[in-house]
């Protein structure tokens, strides 16, 4: 189907033109992607990546870095507020451990794609090798053949990993040339004088590393195994022509990493909330997206997807049950 036909469907529905605001963009990419007059979510599921990042050691956080496996045993007992959004809105949900240091003993829930404990300090030498990048790639895909396997057609992604604001800004600096201050947040609540000290520690990577242009490279020197693996299956997703789910401030650094890789990949991409981390506008900005939420979210795992879920779950609906005009008998403007 043409753009100008689903748009028309889109049209002839009984309101006034646009009146449904976002909801009529929503169902017009869906609509594109789906290639069909009826529009339909399938078993959706949200992937929750996690992994620790070197550059946790050197003050970038106000959190500890042993909050990062402390907060996936929290996901495995359904205690996290991604357990409670997908648990409410029917949304399967999987816990990925991609780089946690730490010796987890039982993965029967957990799945276990762990690269290696950590990433390197970045500050100091890149985060990961290609080779570890690769392997990333790797893991991504089989986790996401295998959901794939259940005839899912919306997936969600989401992040848990203490120090991964400061891996997201270096990226986005990277790759879209905004202003490494615009790209650089608090995070996880840090103050005034935490907030300078991590921007100063960044400048310092900045000046280790110098100019870096491919994005694969980017994302090895400055990323997280978790990061690795959300790009890597961004892009099997794709593969398999689902709907993409993109969660805050981290997700969107991943997508930026898989658009450069694979610029058709916006067209699945729903960008579910603007983050309250500061950055995230003007990568929304530099998307040219419009989030369907905006409520200060910053707490990650994937959060603001299933939040957003039952709002593009509306827009399949109207698209499938709404009344035309013709169909009504309503009169339409002239």
């Amino acid at each position: 189907m043409q753009k100008e036909e689903i748009q028309q469907i889109i049209d002839l529905k009984t309101k006034p033109l646009g009146a449904l605001g976002l909801l009529e963009k929503i169902a017009l990419k869906i609509g594109l992607v789906q290639q069909n007059s009826h529009l339909e979510l399938k078993n959706p599921h949200l992937i929750v990546f996690a992994g620790d990042h070197g550059i946790a050691q050197s003050g970038v956080s106000a959190y500890p870095a042993e909050v990062t496996p402390q907060m996936v045993f929290n996901f495995l007992q359904n205690g996290a507020a991604i357990n409670v959004f997908c648990n409410q809105n029917e949304i399967e949900l999987s816990i990925v451990d991609a780089g946690v240091n730490y010796d987890f003993e039982d993965y029967s829930k957990l799945k276990n794609c762990k690269v290696a404990k950590s990433t390197k300090n970045f500050l100091h030498e890149p985060a990961m090798s290609l080779d570890q990048l690769n392997l990333s790639f790797d893991y991504a895909k089989k986790t996401v053949d295998e959901i794939a396997k259940n005839g899912t057609n919306i997936i969600g992604f989401g992040e848990m990993g203490i120090g991964n604001t400061s891996s997201a800004a270096m990226i986005i600096h990277y790759l879209t040339d905004l202003p490494l201050t615009q790209c650089v947040g608090r995070g996880t609540g840090l103050n005034d004088e935490q907030l300078q000290n991590k921007i100063n520690i960044l400048s310092q990577a900045k000046d280790k590393h110098g100019k870096i242009t491919d994005a694969k490279q980017v994302l090895a020197t400055f990323g997280g195994f978790e990061v690795a693996q959300m790009t890597g299956a961004m892009l099997t997703a794709y593969e398999h022509n689902m709907l993409l789910m993109i969660d805050g401030y981290i997700a969107s650094a991943a997508i930026l990493v898989a658009s450069k890789l694979k610029p058709e990949i916006l067209n699945n991409a729903i960008f579910c909330h603007q983050s309250d981390e500061v950055g995230h506008q003007y990568l929304l900005n530099y998307f040219e997206e419009e989030p369907i939420l905006k409520i200060n979210l910053r707490v990650g795992e994937g959060t603001g997807c299933a939040l957003a879920y039952p709002i593009i779950k509306s827009a399949v609906n109207f698209y499938n049950d709404m009344a035309s005009f013709e169909s009504a008998g309503v009169s339409n403007k002239d």
